[in-house]
């Protein structure tokens, strides 16, 4: 079986080279990668053309454009990155009788309230980024392929900057620290969304009737101030050089970070439909964040 696997640069790409292996052929491709098949997203006809010379069974997209305030500023390069394109894959996917997995995000959501967001409930983005990825999905589900699309939200990975690295570096060299309190959701590890993927295809393959949306992300919930304090306690008591005092971490709202983009502030998602349709239990977001946190402080 060939399986093609766009984005293969980014956090979740590199953990689906890994996690695709055992089924199948993995031709995994990037914008600049040598010889004549490329993921260019930003030539919608050449990715088709790259589909139809591969002509795998599985496609799985892990790029898009994730630059979520610059895109404010570039909205139709990236409308071709994360609607056009997708929507292009989606085309030649249906052609080839082929499965589509494609990863979209808690933004297409408005972020009011508090209760987790349902499969079904009313989309409302907030961001150029928001939109154009609801606009990737509705491409996607109007092609009538085969498709799986995961949404998930806060994604992070031990290779690569996130949030927590930022952290642990601003600890280490700070008295004092301010961080959002007011957005709530769960960070989710690539390496586990990548096992997901791998999980919810091999399923498909053998019950075609799970095709759909899916939220994925870990269990449990934080706010960006909760996930730092988390971080750095956790680091404070492996031997890490912490500076700033536990409680001279300051909650603050979203206000105090104005941003291009808006923020959903309510990014929690329920999984009861993935856990339930894929015979699945998801960890806590603390322990996938804590085995990132082990992997990258044995480098420093």
């Amino acid at each position: 079986m060939k399986i093609l696997l766009l984005g293969k640069g980014g956090q979740v790409g590199w953990e689906l080279q890994r996690s695709l292996a055992p089924l199948g052929d993995v031709i995994a491709l990037d914008f600049d990668s040598p010889g004549p098949l490329r993921a260019d997203f930003s030539d919608p006809e050449s990715l088709a053309a790259t589909v139809r010379a591969v002509a795998p069974q599985i496609i799985v997209n892990a790029a898009a454009h994730t630059a979520v305030d610059k895109a404010e500023s570039e909205p139709e390069f990236v409308r071709t990155l994360n609607a056009t394109s997708p929507g292009v894959l989606a085309h030649e996917a249906a052609a080839l009788g082929a499965w589509l997995l494609h990863y979209s995000t808690d933004y297409v959501f408005d972020g009011s309230g508090s209760t987790p967001w349902v499969e079904g409930s009313p989309t409302g983005p907030l961001s150029v980024y928001g939109k154009t990825k609801l606009e990737g999905e509705d491409a996607i589900r109007a092609s009538g392929c085969q498709h799986l699309i995961l949404r998930t939200s806060w994604v992070y990975a031990a290779r690569g900057g996130n949030f927590a690295k930022t952290m642990l570096k601003l600890a280490k060299e700070r008295d004092r620290l301010t961080v959002i309190a007011d957005q709530i959701g769960a960070p989710t590890g690539a390496d586990l969304l990548a096992d997901l993927s791998a999980h919810c295809l091999r399923t498909a393959l053998q019950r075609p009737e799970v095709a759909g949306t899916y939220h994925a992300v870990a269990a449990g919930e934080t706010s960006w101030h909760g996930y730092a304090r988390h971080v750095i306690e956790f680091a404070r008591a492996a031997g890490q050089p912490i500076k700033v005092a536990p409680g001279a971490i300051e909650p603050v709202p979203t206000s105090a970070f104005p941003t291009p983009a808006r923020r959903p502030g309510n990014s929690r998602m329920s999984t009861q439909k993935l856990q339930q349709t894929f015979g699945l239990t998801l960890p806590t977001w603390q322990a996938g964040v804590e085995r990132m946190l082990t992997e990258i402080m044995v480098a420093i």
